[in-house]
């Protein structure tokens, strides 16, 4: 039996558009001809799955469509939720769904995940898909780039048939406890579930009788139209609105990691989102789009829907002008040098891989004190994302308004 890949699609992005009225969601945001979710399905087309199963809102439908047609994937089902009830609902409704034999491997992915080397990541799904019972969960670890405090953490123990159990899960902790965690090595719980249809049933059934009685009702009583499950919605928001891990990882003693050391990130943050135009600057970069400056250089890498992507350099000595702007705020990941910088009344120096927030109306500064090149990826997130909002305060090149 063929892996059937779930993959869920429901977050709003608000993390990342925590201003604006009009936030993207992360998974369909165009990061320069590619999303999110165009990458999770391109993915689920190994040949080790079946046909995909998304389970999204009404609001992100024509999207969803849209990109199963830019994938040339024709056989799908989709399963729509009349509400927001967290992961837990989503979950065990599209499960449930009777196209799904009892003992199905099901994968569930989410829509917003940068993945690399999927061959490897793969090959690990397809190897455990044997130690799948009626009782037990998969979850995915990622062997920590950094000690985060963006990613919640597992430790494991190893039993039999070289099966890591999970013994403990750390919420996002703070960065000095993330460095203990990671020498105990815990690995970044990536809220990616790897187990049986029965098994979910059974943890629901035992743990969240609640949730499993009003989605049982929710999908009994489905419409079902063009490959489309529309959920039914009075039962549905009377299930609870609990996350998975909350809601079942937290009660049940069967869950095993699996231990990846791959690329990956959810680019929940900008300070994510810089380090992946970082990574891959020379793919975007166009010899049109440098600018020189008195006090050095930037390149515009990537315009984007409401954000600006450019890469800074400033020489040794260089200072930008004490500005603001009106219509923008920028986020900053210093990647080579040490910058001092102004924020309001406060000047503190930035090593590389550090990030700096810039809000609206903030004033700031660029001052490079020492002998090498300063880089910075900068994002500029707003409604106007021009050189003319800018309105300078102090400038040594006599650039003042």
């Amino acid at each position: 039996m063929k892996i059937r890949p779930v993959i869920l699609c429901g977050g709003a992005g608000t993390r990342l558009w925590p201003n604006s009225k009009n936030h993207q969601a992360k998974q369909f945001i165009d990061f320069g001809n590619w999303t999110l979710l165009g990458k999770t399905l391109e993915r689920v087309k190994a040949s080790i799955f079946d046909s995909p199963i998304i389970s999204t809102n009404s609001k992100y439908l024509k999207q969803v469509k849209f990109h199963l047609r830019k994938a040339k994937i024709s056989k799908y089902k989709i399963v729509l939720e009349p509400a927001k009830r967290n992961t837990a609902p989503a979950i065990l409704s599209t499960a449930l769904i009777k196209d799904i034999p009892m003992e199905q491997p099901l994968m569930f992915f989410s829509a917003d995940h940068l993945i690399e080397k999927t061959n490897v990541f793969n090959k690990a799904i397809d190897k455990n898909k044997a130690n799948l019972t009626d009782q037990n969960i998969f979850i995915f670890g990622i062997k920590p780039s950094s000690p985060s405090s963006e990613y919640g953490y597992f430790i494991t123990k190893k039993i039999k048939d070289n099966i890591n159990k999970v013994t403990r899960f750390i919420e996002k902790p703070k960065e000095a406890k993330a460095k203990q965690v990671i020498k105990q090595k815990g690995y970044w719980n990536s809220g990616m579930f790897f187990l049986r249809k029965d098994s979910i049933i059974n943890n629901f059934k035992k743990h969240q009788p609640t949730i499993y009685r009003n989605c049982i009702k929710a999908v009994k009583k489905a419409k079902y139209k063009s490959n489309t499950y529309y959920l039914n919605k009075a039962s549905f928001i009377k299930a609870t609105a609990k996350s998975f891990d909350y809601a079942i990882l937290e009660r049940t003693k069967h869950i095993n990691g699996i231990k990846l050391d791959i690329p990956w990130s959810d680019l929940g943050s900008w300070k994510e989102i810089l380090k992946m135009y970082d990574k891959n600057k020379n793919k975007y970069f166009k010899k049109k789009n440098v600018y020189y400056r008195p006090w050095g250089r930037y390149t515009n890498l990537f315009e984007g829907k409401e954000f600006l992507i450019k890469e800074l350099y400033v020489k040794p000595k260089g200072i930008l002008s004490l500005q603001k702007h009106h219509h923008r705020a920028e986020h900053w990941l210093v990647t080579k040098g040490k910058p001092r910088i102004t924020l309001n009344k406060d000047s503190f120096i930035k090593k590389p891989n550090e990030h700096i927030f810039i809000p609206l109306e903030a004033i700031h500064r660029i001052q490079n004190p020492g002998k090498k090149p300063v880089k910075i990826i900068e994002a500029q997130v707003g409604s106007i994302l021009k050189e003319t909002d800018i309105v300078r305060f102090q400038d040594i090149y006599g650039r003042v308004n």
